[in-house]
């Protein structure tokens, strides 16, 4: 998803995805994370889209690789890699990360 446009959005286009949008555009800036959302709704959002750019192979990662992929984007790579494995969006079994099944 481009987070940069800001077009009026199609006829088809969903609420869900309107959100989503709004809330990449707001949060993501010159490919980086701004802000953490607050608001578990929008930090959702921001959550699956770092796992789609930073976690797109279903293999193994180990922990110091997950902190560099998230560094890319943000500096407080422990909070995102918490909130990434509390959203069900990464799993952890000794120290191994994972892709958890897309739902």
């Amino acid at each position: 998803m481009d987070v940069s446009t800001e077009s009026a959005a199609p006829d088809h286009v969903s609420d869900e995805e309107r959100l989503e949008a709004r809330v990449l555009r707001a949060f993501i800036k010159e490919s980086r994370l701004t802000a953490i959302p607050a608001r578990e709704k929008k930090r959702r959002v921001v959550l699956r889209y770092l796992r789609d750019e930073c976690f797109s192979e279903d293999r193994p990662y180990s922990e110091a690789e997950v902190n560099q992929r998230l560094a890319l984007w943000h500096r407080d790579v422990a909070a995102l890699r918490r909130y990434l494995i509390e959203a069900g969006l990464l799993t952890r079994e000794a120290g191994i990360y994972r892709l958890a099944e897309r739902r």
